[in-house]
């Protein structure tokens, strides 16, 4: 038998390299989900932050720094604060654009309504104690108001347009923590976290379903109207929960940061931004209705359970923001990430 030549073999090996590689192309190398671009410095806060709200027609970012006993107005064209509210012990904040009203929950038990533009205080409202979430329907320019400790637990409504609490209120049995008001159909749901429950609601009759939960702490949620699925983060253990909307049932459970306080749904990319006192957002990727994977754990800081995320700016980028509250070693800021394609 002849032996080849060192060189041919060589020549051999590189020529079917280059035919595999070409057969076989390198997998694509993606980008981070989210990709830190910017800060915003909050000199003046000090202590615990809690929820966030949004301007997009005035480009604001308004922040509960609850244990400031403020609410921070952010430009953020000018990436600084513009204005500080004083605002006893503020918990869920939500700006209401086409009444251009401010609203702010009281963890003292009020709600405060301000004048979009000029911030000065129109009137409060005493629900009684801790009211905590906001949401807003705005077809019927109505303010829904999670508040009450105990059985006195409950959502309560507010017209925006004239500033009156309205009559009609739906009893939970415990204080409310994050809720959701679908668009296209009259249901609310709540995480019910003293229960161990997240409750279905009726809006038209009140007529309520409680789902319990195997796990504890839901404080979080965040709703994918289209595919009908519900996205529940609890801290005991740090669990991702994605339910059918219309069953209660579990379809996927995943390993979430830990101390999570803030969920969001990105219709767009069917993705989950889920950010934790752990110091990190885990960010989700839905692959089907039934699966979903993580796609990333992306460094933010420790203690920052809090965030807001409202979708496309104005030039086309979105922008996820994370509220982090001052150490002895650190100021407080907000931090801003790019979302990637």
């Amino acid at each position: 038998m002849r032996r080849a030549r060192p060189g041919l073999v060589l020549v051999i090996v590189v020529a079917l390299g280059l035919r595999v590689s070409a057969q076989k192309p390198a997998a694509p190398v993606h980008s981070a989900p989210l990709v830190l671009t910017g800060s915003i410095p909050l000199p003046n806060v000090k202590g615990r932050i809690d929820h966030c709200g949004f301007d997009p027609a005035g480009n604001r970012l308004f922040v509960s720094a609850l244990g400031n006993n403020t609410v921070e107005v952010i430009n953020l064209s000018a990436q600084t604060v513009a204005h500080s509210i004083a605002v006893p012990v503020p918990q869920g904040v939500l700006y209401a654009a086409d009444v251009k009203k401010l609203f702010v929950g009281s963890d003292e038990g009020k709600l405060y309504i301000y004048d979009g533009g000029s911030l000065e205080l129109i009137t409060s409202i005493d629900f009684g104690d801790d009211v905590d979430n906001l949401r807003y329907d705005a077809a019927e320019s109505r303010l829904y108001v999670g508040f009450g400790e105990g059985k006195n637990g409950a959502i309560g409504m507010v017209d925006a347009k004239t500033n009156q609490r309205l009559p009609r209120e739906y009893k939970l049995g415990a204080h409310p923590e994050s809720f959701q008001l679908p668009d296209s159909y009259s249901r609310i749901y709540v995480n019910v976290p003293d229960l161990h429950e997240i409750a279905s609601v009726e809006r038209l009759n009140g007529e309520t379903k409680d789902w319990l939960l195997r796990q504890r702490g839901n404080f979080p949620m965040a709703l994918d109207e289209r595919h009908g699925r519900l996205f529940v983060a609890t801290r005991q253990p740090a669990r991702l929960l994605v339910l059918e909307t219309d069953t209660g049932r579990v379809v996927a459970t995943l390993p979430v940061v830990q101390d999570s306080d803030d969920l969001f749904y990105d219709e767009e990319r069917n993705r989950v931004y889920a950010s934790g006192g752990e110091g990190f957002i885990s960010v989700f990727q839905q692959d089907s209705l039934g699966r979903y994977h993580l796609l990333a754990k992306v460094p933010s800081a420790l203690g920052a359970r809090t965030s807001g995320y409202f979708g496309k700016g104005k030039k086309g980028f979105d922008r996820y923001y994370v509220a982090v509250p001052a150490r002895a070693d650190h100021r407080a800021e907000v931090l801003i990430y790019t979302v990637q394609h």
